[in-house]
């Protein structure tokens, strides 16, 4: 049996500039993209999964209520870099089952689970 692997996330943001500065502070680097006629986007390949920033239209579909987790080499280097960003942290880095881990919320309100390495 083949391996299934993820390969895309994507969100949808009011404000790419300040989703891309809060998710930059995780260590991500994006660059900008367009396929095709769609709208211009932010783009992060990330160990063969690329992840996404689409801008958020007025009536458009959400993905607020959407959870994603990122493993990082330094879980307490990433919250304090989320430092303009303090009332992000809504479950402050404690040791768990999973590792070292903290659970935080982006400005679009997606919640974010970081796990050290």
């Amino acid at each position: 049996m083949k391996q299934i692997t993820l390969n895309l996330v994507v969100l949808r943001s009011t404000d790419l500039e300040r989703a891309r500065s809060f998710y930059e502070c995780l260590g991500l680097h994006f660059i900008q993209h367009r396929h095709g006629s769609g709208p211009e986007h932010l783009s992060a390949e990330l160990g063969g999964c690329v992840f996404e920033l689409y801008p958020q239209a007025g009536d458009g579909p959400s993905t607020r209520g959407t959870r994603i987790g990122f493993r990082l080499p330094s879980l307490d280097a990433v919250i304090e870099a989320l430092g303009a960003f303090s009332t992000s942290v809504i479950s402050p880095p404690q040791d768990s089952p999973w590792g070292r881990r903290a659970v935080v919320v982006d400005p679009d309100g997606h919640r974010v689970e970081l796990v050290e390495v």
